[in-house]
């Protein structure tokens, strides 16, 4: 009689361990799901602004070097994997970007002497006249930019 109860009572557990575990898997999947769906949401946001930024670059209602470095940093955040080397397939915007990412802006750029800033936007402007035609060729480009 105790045998049987001992087995009734594993079996219990097995039963109870069971369900525990398919409850967790349940809600694995279930995670894994929302961060799939969080991740195309963030995709699909970065890929709408790297085309607005692009659109506006080309309309020149942004500056060259300012778009430069929004939309590099945007590609180079961008959540796929493997994530391609956006640094071949848009050269003159990289470069222009590798050029400029370092300068001060915002409270740093006004702490500088005017001298300094000027010296700056003066080497700012050749890098970007020396870049122009190859970027507005690559945010034509970029206006029609899919991540998938």
């Amino acid at each position: 009689m105790m045998e049987w109860m001992l087995v009734a009572l594993g079996a219990i557990i097995i039963v109870a361990l069971s369900i525990y575990a398919g409850r967790l898997v349940f809600l694995v999947k279930a995670q894994n799901s929302r961060h799939l769906a969080a991740r195309s949401k963030r995709i699909e946001s970065m890929t709408t602004s790297i085309q607005t930024i692009a659109f506006a670059v080309e309309q020149q209602q942004c500056d060259l070097s300012e778009g430069a470095i929004r939309i590099c940093r945007l590609l180079e955040a961008m959540p796929i994997d493997p994530l391609p080397d956006h640094a071949k397939v848009y050269p003159a915007l990289h470069s222009l970007f590798d050029k400029v990412k370092n300068y001060p802006t915002h409270d740093a750029r006004q702490a500088l002497s005017k001298k300094e800033r000027r010296e700056q936007d003066k080497e700012r402007g050749q890098f970007e006249s020396e870049l122009e035609s190859a970027i507005l060729e690559e945010v034509k480009i970029l206006k029609h930019y899919n991540a998938s």
